[in-house]
């Protein structure tokens, strides 16, 4: 099974990440939890270059290329051998988020996107993608608590630098692709309390193991 969560900065992934590991773990799955980009060795020099906020300047185009690379290594190292043994995978972003960031907010050709896709993945899709929908203004703010806070990282700030219009092109983009494939994709409300978020998600995904 392949998981995937995406949804703006200040969405909240990372803590209900762990509450759907502890759900499927007492349900006697065997998960493992990654992320993009960053998800291995050499991803994690990626993602130092794409959430620098000191490259404000990169090109959409060298910024989309990044992407694709972390996604092939994260899928020929991590994620394909990890499917092959019988794990659930939940990863933190996925293709989604490049289509969405890059294309509907940057401007990118879809189908150059998509092309590029195709190419990466040979056809791996998530099981289920869940969108912890919110409004950009109240991810912001929230994402912005952390770090001044010291729960994320100052040095990981590059999209939260963005202009709010961008990240109201991001939720857009998001929603588009949940209307577009409605059996994949589950939104959930983000702007609710932790656990009415959580009870959200356990819903979607008892309703989807059923």
């Amino acid at each position: 099974m392949f998981i995937t969560l995406e949804g703006i900065e200040g969405s909240g992934k990372t803590t209900q990440i762990k509450n759907i590991v502890k759900f499927l773990e007492d349900k006697g799955y065997d998960c493992m939890v990654t992320r993009e980009p960053g998800g291995t060795k050499i991803g994690k020099k990626i993602r130092s270059i794409l959430l620098d906020p000191e490259n404000r300047n990169m090109e959409p185009v060298c910024e989309l290329l990044l992407y694709c690379s972390d996604r092939v290594q994260h899928i020929k190292e991590l994620i394909n051998p990890a499917l092959s043994e019988g794990k659930t995978i939940i990863c933190d972003r996925f293709f989604d988020a490049t289509l969405v960031y890059q294309g509907y907010a940057r401007g990118l050709d879809i189908e150059l996107i998509t092309g590029l896709h195709k190419m990466t993945v040979a056809g791996l899709k998530p099981d289920i993608t869940i969108l912890l929908d919110l409004l950009p203004e109240i991810g912001l703010s929230r994402a912005w608590k952390q770090i001044d806070n010291g729960s994320r990282s100052g040095g990981e700030t590059r999209f939260e630098k963005e202009t709010l219009s961008f990240h109201k092109k991001i939720r857009a983009g998001y929603l588009e692709l949940a209307r577009l494939e409605p059996k994949r994709f589950r939104v959930i409300d983000a702007s609710k309390s932790e656990n009415q978020v959580k009870q959200q998600i356990i819903n979607a995904l008892t309703t989807k193991f059923s």
